[in-house]
């Protein structure tokens, strides 16, 4: 699988590189947080919070909203599942990572096909922006020895309790968290704890494109 990297012209129609603002105090305090062997998930984070410069930085990305500064952190090479959610979010790692990305607009009758899923590698310390219409899930390492550890901003509350379990249409039942639509593959845990199906093909590993 081809690994572009988000300075190339493939990113753009998922993203962008997000410049000028001084991220370092909380790279510092990502650096602290856990890096299990598996993956872990928080969403919201004091001590990323208390970083200095956080509140300028959570200011600017969500341009005055209420925001949660989170972690996605562990090992990981593949895809699993891919969500999306109503608003952008915005991610930074401590080292290189890989996300694996999609569009809304790939999913057809509430299905999509998992060829169409694209590679991205961003470079330790660079910001980025995953726009609201691209799918995504849990990043993947570069290196197997260190990990990744990967600050995870969305608006507030997002990824938090609430599955209405029920709804109108096929969108409706992917709602898996609050602001979180969900497209799980059949061999991920996700699947078996009731999420719906929606990607097909194969679950996309990368271990051996490192």
């Amino acid at each position: 699988m081809t690994i572009y990297p988000v300075s190339s012209d493939a990113f753009r129609p998922y993203g962008r590189v997000v410049e000028g603002y001084d991220t370092s105090a909380i790279l510092e305090a990502l650096k602290k947080t856990p890096l299990p062997a598996g993956t872990v998930y928080t969403p919201r984070e004091d001590s990323l919070h208390e970083a200095v410069g956080a509140d300028k930085v959570g200011e600017g990305l969500f341009g005055g909203m209420p925001f949660q500064l989170g972690y996605c952190n562990g090992h990981n090479t593949k895809l699993n599942c891919l969500e999306f959610h109503r608003d952008s979010e915005f991610n930074l790692g401590t080292e290189d990572f890989i996300l694996l990305l999609a569009k809304q607009s790939e999913i057809i009758n509430g299905r999509l096909d998992t060829s169409v899923v694209k590679a991205f590698r961003v470079p330790a310390g660079t910001l980025v922006e995953v726009y609201a219409t691209t799918l995504h899930y849990a990043p993947c390492h570069t290196d197997p020895a260190k990990g990744f550890q990967v600050l995870v901003a969305l608006p507030e509350g997002t990824n938090t309790d609430f599955r209405p379990g029920d709804g109108a249409n096929t969108m409706d039942r992917m709602l898996w968290a609050r602001n979180k639509w969900l497209l799980a593959h059949a061999d991920s845990t996700e699947a078996t704890e009731g999420a719906v199906v929606g990607l097909t093909g194969e679950n996309t590993d990368i271990a051996g494109d490192l």
